[in-house]
């Protein structure tokens, strides 16, 4: 067994949960610090360390989204707003792909060579993981509707009852999560890596983009 994914691929899976809804919780009550900054240039080897920096981009995103859906906030405001969130959308699928990464190279360090005709799945464990910090958020935001004490209790009931499905969610990705990488690790299934080529960020590729430069240019 690589050491990443010791003493097993399910208690793995569960560690990265257990991180994501204890970081929830935590930078609800104090401040995110170091990770409500900017993604350092290199980052650390530590595998739990680039899941949390991921899971803050997830956090930093939800109330950012939060921001631009407000009725009393103004459009100047909102404009910030939307183009913090494409940079931490950016960010959060740049750290998607370092996730994968990193686990490509354990099972590579692991001695792990598919051969051909090995199957493959369309979601990569790194996807998997943002999905998992996405529902932690979820889990957290829905619990805070039940603990209302300004609403019906029709409301409360109804949020109780999504929060049950998304924690039943929780679990069935997290074993998914863990299955994958058992067939991986055992030769059943293989990872393979599909770069996201985000366009829209790209001043080479997005038509809005190239197109203002040049009129700028010629101004």
């Amino acid at each position: 067994m690589n050491p990443m994914f010791s003493p097993a691929p399910d208690t793995w899976a569960q560690s990265i949960i257990q991180k994501q809804m204890e970081l929830t919780r935590a930078w609800h009550v104090t401040d995110l610090g170091k990770y409500a900054e900017a993604i350092p240039e290199t980052l650390p080897a530590d595998f739990f360390e680039t899941v949390t920096w991921q899971h803050s981009r997830n956090f930093l995103l939800w109330h950012e989204e939060d921001i631009a859906r407000s009725p009393s906030v103004s459009d100047s405001r909102i404009a910030d707003v939307k183009r913090a969130i494409d940079k931490l959308n950016q960010k959060r699928n740049d750290l998607i792909e370092v996730l994968d990464d990193m686990i490509l190279s354990a099972l590579t360090q692991a001695g792990i060579k598919p051969t051909e005709g090995t199957r493959w799945n369309s979601e990569t464990p790194g996807s998997m993981i943002d999905r998992l910090s996405i529902v932690s958020l979820k889990i957290f935001h829905m619990k805070e509707q039940e603990e209302r004490t300004d609403t019906s209790a029709e409301h409360i009931a109804n949020c109780k009852t999504k929060r049950e499905v998304l924690q039943t969610q929780q679990a069935d990705l997290c074993q998914a999560l863990a299955w994958q990488i058992e067939d991986m690790l055992s030769g059943k299934r293989c990872m393979k890596l599909y770069r996201q080529f985000k366009m829209y960020n790209d001043p080479s590729l997005n038509p809005a983009i190239y197109a203002a430069q040049r009129n700028e240019a010629k101004q």
